[in-house]
């Protein structure tokens, strides 16, 4: 979004071309955060990492199939978010080694969120019907991840981890 307006677009096809896009970019950080993890031993993040990073890319196969001859390609567009990242990204700086499953989900509900949010404000505002109508699909759809995160959280509980004490913090890649 552009400072809190919906981004605005002249095509169907440019719609298509940034839902893919922040699909694309959602489950290629989720991989990225998990191999990371696993660097660090931290299995069951990097397992929910996975497993998040599936559901992204199954979204994303969705998105290519409802967008049938209007992505030939089937490739996103070169898309220039106005943040460093799009509205289903996880922050880098926002994960850590140590992190417990219950803070990764929490990540995850958040970016979950974020993206309804952006689909919702998308199908209220796009002037073209078939834009609205994919928009309110996309985010019917992030609605239900975000229903299956809040499940997921109910299996773990709270915890008490303080980054802050880490003796060794992370030295971050990209």
């Amino acid at each position: 979004m552009n400072g809190g307006k919906p981004a605005a677009f002249d095509s169907v096809a440019a719609f298509f071309a940034q839902a893919l896009a922040i699909e694309v970019e959602a489950a290629e950080r989720y991989t990225l955060l998990a191999d990371q993890m696993e660097v660090h031993n931290n299995k069951e993040i990097a397992a929910i990492f996975l497993k998040m990073a599936a559901i992204e890319s199954e979204h994303r196969r969705e998105i290519v199939r409802r967008a049938g001859d209007t992505l030939p390609t089937g490739i996103p567009a070169d898309v220039s978010w106005t943040n460093p990242d799009g509205p289903e990204a996880i922050a880098f700086e926002d994960v850590h080694y140590l992190m417990t499953p219950r803070q990764a989900l929490l990540l995850a509900r958040f970016n979950e969120e974020r993206a309804a949010r952006y689909f919702e404000s998308i199908a209220a505002s796009a002037t073209d019907p078939r834009i609205s109508a994919f928009a309110a699909e996309m985010a019917t759809d992030e609605r239900l991840h975000v229903s299956w995160v809040d499940q997921w959280l109910e299996t773990f509980a709270a915890d008490e981890l303080d980054r802050a004490d880490d003796p060794d913090p992370p030295v971050y890649s990209e």
